[in-house]
């Protein structure tokens, strides 16, 4: 339960940080998100959404003291 929790946590803190950024995937900050996440390379798209629902869940959890 506490795994779906912090899943729809992170969907939330993801949503809330795509829209601070103005939904602008392609500006300065998610380009340097991408580089510090994955250097050079882009993995492959299940493990890209896989690592992005940690980040949010991690996000969830930080924000919260969890």
């Amino acid at each position: 339960m506490r795994w779906f929790v912090d899943t729809l946590g992170g969907v939330y803190e993801l949503a809330r940080l795509a829209f601070l950024s103005g939904f602008r995937f392609r500006g300065p900050y998610w380009q340097w998100r991408m580089h510090t996440a994955f250097g050079r390379g882009k993995p492959p798209t299940p493990e890209l959404l896989h690592s992005i629902l940690d980040y949010g869940r991690w996000v969830y959890r930080t924000r919260r003291m969890r």
